[in-house]
């Protein structure tokens, strides 16, 4: 591809916060040619983002591009006026962002929203529009696409908002897509399939993809080139089996360093379940009507599993197949319809107390939604402790310095806010949360979905750490399937609402029994480091 003429060619870019700020962006090049697939790579704040917000014109305030250029089919974006860069975004450049619910308006339906392209883009008539747009549901497999573009975002999974979103960018085949963390919030199959959706429908076209990920085995997979970014600045570049199979730049061997590998556990404790949950049966209420009332949807069938003090458990599966809200019903915040569920022998479904609750505390995916945006960190962290009687403000005090140094955070961070704290830093402040009162259970739900790979080392790490302190159990509930071979003793997988097999780590990633599993494995692919310090892509076979 390197005698093809660039489709885009960013040269010297510099983005700057303000007029006298840093550079979020230093000096940037790369160049695509059409067709090609370009990945941007590094940890969170490494400017990959504004890098490609810049390309579309895009740039959030106060940010600016201090100089460089962005040519785009021959044309420098930089020197385009309004109006004009109006005509290249959705046109010709389209772009997938990471989280569909925020860039879906909420109080449009579907068919509105895809709409909205092709009317402002195109002079086609209403009844062209909708045939296209029918035409797409149905290629992103869409059932019933009619009801879809009658219906709303909030009433699609995660996995097909983002195909809704990518639908509606593809419409108009742009020459160029950029997509930014396309697939963070989604598990392994519904990755693959967004992932292979974006390829056919952008090789249909001939169009370029600028992908942004952390997740590198992605980008060995799909990426012609990568560029790896550290602080703004491209630290090397090139075809990605040079780049990332065989390492050269020592920052790119410690993004690759800091992934997931097997971890060397001690055995799982031997002891009576902490927690002992049998054939549990949860259901939803269906959609209410004026007068009549949906059917339930079962959203977890017949479980039964147990987790023992000091054990972690993983519970891994795809989006809607039950796990958060099996998660949940352990700490009491959904009520199963049939099943028991005992905590240290008593059965919380009949004897519900408060002592059951303080002892069983989570840990969420998004800790910018969990902490509260007006209280200093040491309000955050002291908030559990007034459960605990006979406490003095002194002890508090001191409660907080102890977790603040246990997951590795400064005295100074106790006067911020979460605001003030990256990704990882109010992850950390979660965590320092939920066991500030040293309970018996942890449920962490998807605790490292959007950290970077780095970030996400450090928290396993600090979190298995803990672990060890502290001997609490864990309900560890993922997609991440690295990062449960990484910290888990057992693993139980979950389709449907059904538990499928549950085993050991070393049993069900090296010798699982259900089919389910098979394509969970096989979709996950990860890295894996070889002797000679090179890295390659592990094959799992589905059946």
């Amino acid at each position: 591809m390197d005698t093809v003429k660039p489709l885009l060619r960013v040269s010297n870019l510099c983005i700057q916060v303000a007029s006298d700020g840093p550079l979020a962006v230093d000096h940037l090049s790369f160049d695509m040619a059409p067709g090609e697939i370009v990945a941007l790579v590094g940890e969170s704040g490494s400017g990959k983002t504004m890098a490609a917000r810049a390309v579309i014109g895009l740039l959030p305030p106060p940010m600016r591009v201090a100089s460089g250029r962005i040519e785009f089919a021959g044309n420098d974006l930089c020197t385009l006026s309004s109006d004009q860069m109006r005509d290249v975004r959705g046109a010709k450049i389209g772009m997938v962002f990471q989280e569909p619910m925020v860039s879906l308006n909420p109080t449009l339906t579907i068919g509105q929203q895809m709409a909205e392209g092709l009317r402002l883009h195109t002079d086609q008539d209403e009844k062209t529009i909708l045939a296209r747009s029918l035409e797409m549901l149905r290629r992103i497999g869409i059932d019933d696409p009619e009801r879809c573009l009658k219906a709303f975002p909030h009433e699609f999974s995660g996995g097909m908002r983002q195909r809704i979103m990518l639908a509606s960018v593809m419409l108009l085949r742009p020459a160029l897509l950029i997509a930014d963390e396309p697939t963070t919030a989604l598990d392994t199959l519904a990755q693959a399939d967004v992932i292979e959706l974006m390829l056919d429908l952008t090789r249909e076209e001939g169009t370029a993809i600028l992908f942004i990920s952390h997740d590198l085995s992605l980008v060995v997979r799909h990426a012609h080139k990568v560029v790896v970014m550290r602080s703004g600045k491209a630290i090397e570049s090139g075809p990605t089996e040079q780049i990332l199979l065989g390492p050269k730049a020592e920052y790119t061997r410690q993004l690759l360093e800091a992934l997931p590998t097997r971890g060397n556990l001690d055995s799982a404790p031997v002891a009576a379940p902490l927690v002992d949950i049998r054939n549990v049966t949860i259901e939803h209420p269906g959609r209410q009507g004026f007068l009549l009332r949906g059917k339930p949807k079962r959203a977890v069938d017949g479980v039964s599993l147990q987790i023992s003090a000091g054990e972690t458990l993983a519970l891994v599966g795809g989006s809607g197949s039950g796990k958060t809200t099996l998660g949940r019903s352990v700490v009491g915040l959904v009520n199963p319809v049939a099943g028991e569920i005992f905590f240290d022998g008593v059965d919380i479904l009949k004897s519900a107390n408060r002592e059951h609750r303080l002892q069983c505390q989570m840990i969420f995916q998004d800790p910018v939604s969990s902490l509260d945006p007006r209280a200093r960190i040491s309000e955050i962290l002291a908030e559990p402790l007034r459960h605990v009687p006979g406490l003095s403000h002194e002890e508090r005090a001191e409660r907080v310095r102890t977790i603040l140094h246990d997951v590795g955070l400064a005295p100074i961070f106790a006067e911020r806010f979460p605001h003030q704290l990256s990704g990882g830093q109010r992850q950390r402040v979660a965590i320092g949360r939920a066991l500030i009162r040293h309970p018996k259970l942890v449920i962490a739900d998807e605790p490292i979905s959007a950290l970077d790979m780095t970030i996400q080392k450090q928290i396993l790490e600090l979190f298995e750490r803990l672990q060890k302190q502290y001997g609490f159990a864990c309900l560890f509930i993922s997609h991440d399937l690295a990062a449960v071979e990484r910290i888990a003793h057992r693993v139980a997988v979950m389709q449907q609402g059904r538990l499928v097999e549950v085993g050991t780590t070393a049993q069900v990633f090296d010798d699982p029994q259900h089919a389910f599993t098979h394509r969970l494995l096989a979709a996950a692919n990860p890295l894996v480091r070889q002797a000679d310090g090179s890295y390659q892509l592990r094959s799992n076979v589905a059946v």
